[in-house]
Formats: C-alpha cells, sequence, structure tokens
C-alpha cells in the first residue's frame, strides 16, 4: 500500500509541482518579490493539490481534513523561503532556488501528508 501511494504522490505531485513552479516563476517574471511569488503560488497551489492529493494518492474526500492540509502547507511555506533565502545566497538566482526548494518541500510534503493529514 505504502508503495503504491508512493508512487501515485510522486505522480500527482509531478503535476502539482508543475502547476506551482509555473505559478512561482510566472509571478517571478512579472516581478513580485519572491516572498509574495512563493505566498501566491502557495495558495493557488494548495487548493489545487488538496483535492489531488485526497482524491487520487490518499482515497480520502473528506473536506474537514483542510484545517490540517492548510497547516502543513504554512509549515511548508516557512521552509521554503528558508531554503529559498539560503540557497540564492550562494547561487543568486531566484528560478534555481525555487527550483531546489521545491524539491525539498515536496519530500517534506509527502511525509506530513502521510503521517499527519491523511493518517
Amino acid at each position: 500500500m505504502l508503495k503504491k501511494q508512493i508512487i501515485r504522490f510522486i505522480a500527482v505531485g509531478i503535476v502539482n509541482t508543475l502547476v506551482y513552479y509555473f505559478l512561482y516563476s510566472l509571478f517571478i517574471y512579472l516581478e513580485f518579490d519572491y516572498k509574495l511569488a512563493v505566498l501566491f503560488s502557495s495558495l493557488i497551489g494548495m487548493l489545487f493539490s488538496f483535492i489531488t492529493f485526497g482524491r487520487y494518492v490518499f482515497s480520502n474526500n473528506n473536506k474537514k481534513l483542510i484545517g490540517k492540509f492548510f497547516l502543513v502547507y504554512a509549515i511548508l511555506y516557512v521552509c521554503n523561503i528558508g531554503i529559498i533565502s539560503l540557497v540564492e545566497v550562494i547561487i543568486h538566482n531566484y528560478y534555481i532556488s525555487g527550483f531546489l526548494a521545491t524539491i525539498c518541500c515536496a519530500i517534506l510534503s509527502f511525509i506530513l501528508n502521510k503521517w499527519y493529514v491523511y493518517k
């Protein structure tokens, strides 16, 4: 069961991550501050992810879990900002920093969703 969930999480996560990163890049291109770019792309991506993870990964459409899901995304937001801030100092590129932060946060997202939100 866990192996299937991980495979589904990766597949759905790739789609969710592409949606998030597209939005993040769009906001950076539109000259938003990177913190606002992360915030807006996270809020939009969060709603999309709540539906797709619940339905396709964890087979749970319980709308009451959205509070826990939002808490996880708040944690992910702080981690995302922290990673981008650290990496950007080294490589001076918000696109690559955002990409690397997205990968790290995707891993953390599975762990928190699996064992906290949809347990």
